[in-house]
């Protein structure tokens, strides 16, 4: 059986890339993708019941059916020419497998690094409609942390920076997954919205991604409320949040009692 590579993605360490620069998108050159069992019980994907490969030119290949059929709707749904920038699950998939899957260590440690100046952390104080966001979406996060990770955090007004206990980083890097998918999951939330707590949050289920994207920016809500709308940034935050989704719709998947990572 022949294999296919991708014309999508170059690999990353982390978050997988938002696009191709200037390369012309390709064109669609299979009929139909479908998820498809490997012998070993994982699923893989198939375009034209040919199996695709990374761009790194591994096979791709993911442990959950939920996950392989959200990736194989991606390259379903493509039209005549195949867009990199609406396929998030796949870049997400490709950035564990052809980077992440090597740099485990690195990449738990980016995101303990993050929890170090945590955006929770960092307090307005002014005026009084972002000060009552921050309080009203931050605090049960940081609540949580303490109480079910044993994390304390200690929060500063503005952006002077504070160093956060030892202890509470050793407790966050304990907590963190080690499989390559959710921790490339994990990576880009924390990028993307700037918090380890609340990429933690997501995952254990304490909110849900738009919840979680609306408390990572309520700086920018509370600007907007001030001084109105900018549709540029909303159009952006907008690509954002498609590939923080994306990250929070993969480690859905991954809890399937179908998904094995050992």
């Amino acid at each position: 059986m022949s294999e296919t590579e991708p014309p999508a993605g170059e690999p990353t360490r982390g978050a997988p890339p938002q696009g191709f620069g200037e390369r012309a998108m390709p064109k669609r050159f299979y009929a139909r993708a479908a998820a498809a069992a490997t012998e070993d019980g994982a699923f893989r994907i198939e375009l034209d019941g040919r199996p695709l490969r990374t761009p790194g030119r591994a096979l791709f290949i993911v442990p959950a059916r939920g996950l392989a059929e959200a990736v194989a709707a991606e390259w379903d749904g493509q039209g005549e020419r195949i867009d990199p920038v609406s396929m998030p699950v796949t870049r997400l998939v490709n950035s564990a497998i052809d980077g992440v899957e090597a740099n485990r260590a690195e990449v738990a440690a980016e995101i303990v690094r993050y929890a170090g100046s945590d955006l929770l952390c960092y307090r307005a104080d002014a005026p009084e409609s972002l000060v009552a966001l921050q309080q009203e979406l931050w605090d049960p996060l940081l609540d949580w942390a303490r109480v079910e990770l044993g994390a304390r955090f200690v929060l500063s007004e503005g952006i002077v920076f504070v160093e956060q206990p030892p202890r509470s980083l050793e407790v966050i890097a304990k907590h963190l997954p080690t499989d390559a998918l959710r921790l490339a999951s994990l990576n880009l939330m924390t990028t993307l919205s700037g918090s380890a707590i609340l990429a933690l949050a997501a995952w254990r289920g304490v909110l849900s991604a738009e919840q979680g994207w609306r408390a990572a920016h309520i700086d920018e809500e509370a600007q907007e409320l001030l001084w109105g709308v900018d549709d540029a940034a909303l159009a952006r935050r907008a690509t954002r949040y498609r590939d923080f989704a994306a990250a929070a719709l993969c480690l859905a998947l991954l809890e399937s009692p179908a998904a094995d990572l050992t």
